[in-house]
């Protein structure tokens, strides 16, 4: 099965969603390359990228579940081929 290398970037504006936030990059522990959070204290928020290589259903689970968190934005960028 072909996986890519995706990007999630992550914004949290309310700190309260992140044991929810967290609890889902967990489920999904087995694909996660890197994580690289920094908390933006000046503005209550939160900034996280996420590196995944995983298959374009798997990614896309992973951005949809986590974009239905209230008070957390997110952008996912593909790689341009699977290998």
């Amino acid at each position: 099965m072909d996986t890519r290398i995706a990007l999630i970037g992550i914004i949290v504006e309310d700190i309260k969603a992140t044991d929810n936030l967290n609890s889902i990059l967990h489920e999904y522990g087995e694909y996660i390359i890197g994580r690289m959070g920094l908390p933006y204290r000046e503005k209550g928020m939160c900034i996280i990228s996420v590196v995944i290589d995983a298959t374009n259903d798997t990614i896309s689970s992973l951005s949809g579940k986590l974009g239905m968190i209230e008070g957390i934005n997110v952008k996912t960028m593909y790689s341009k081929t699977g290998k």
